[in-house]
């Protein structure tokens, strides 16, 4: 059987339980269009679910999806920029208020980098991708306080985010509204295996869990 059949008899629920019973709701999504608060920079990971993790209703976020979540710098080149653009959107169109970058462990992306796994081919997308991350990965594999590679994994994903939140204020639109007060920027951290979330603190740059 396709694998598209389970979704096409999902698609049916959709319409003969949720979509009747939210009819209103989300017709009037539709006709007055969409005022998310958040925007939100999360991994393709298919087991990482913004939407679902924070409980939200469509319309509450708007979520932009890439390879270990990562924000490149801001950059004037012609190359085609698709996570800044729809930052660009969320910001100067949409108008949220926050941006958080939502990273989480076992990230496929981050675990090849640090494992300095090849990818399909020398010169793949993805490989370029990871390249924002070279230097963190250097930095780490040459820290002795990291005693196994999954304390590095962890290291290397949070300080993506890290780096992620940097970036964002590289961003002229960015860094003018963050200054202003008018945008606050987030660094989350989602453990697959235990649900718990953690924050990283402005003032030290670690993650505490939250409560």
């Amino acid at each position: 059987m396709p694998a598209t059949d389970k979704f096409i008899a999902g698609y049916k629920r959709f319409r003969d339980g949720y979509f009747r019973q939210n009819r209103e709701f989300l017709l009037k999504l539709a006709q007055q269009g969409q005022f998310p608060k958040i925007a939100i920079v999360s991994c393709c990971d298919s087991r990482v679910e913004p939407t679902i993790i924070f409980d939200c209703k469509p319309g509450d976020l708007f979520v932009i999806r890439n390879v270990a979540n990562l924000v490149p710098p801001c950059e004037s080149s012609d190359s085609y920029h698709g996570t800044s653009a729809a930052l660009e959107f969320a910001v100067n169109g949409l108008d949220v208020e926050s941006i958080i970058i939502l990273g989480h462990t076992q990230c496929g992306g981050i675990m090849a980098l640090m494992d300095n796994r090849p990818f399909s081919t020398p010169k793949s997308f993805i490989s370029t991708w990871m390249k924002q991350l070279e230097s963190v990965r250097s930095d780490i594999s040459s820290d002795a306080n990291f005693v196994n590679q999954e304390q590095r994994y962890h290291a290397c994903a949070q300080q993506g985010i890290s780096q992620s939140l940097r970036n964002l204020m590289s961003f002229p639109w960015i860094r003018s509204r963050v200054d202003a007060g008018k945008l606050k920027l987030h660094g989350w951290y989602y453990d697959l295996n235990s649900a718990e979330l953690f924050a990283r603190q402005d003032a030290t740059g670690e993650f505490q869990k939250i409560s």
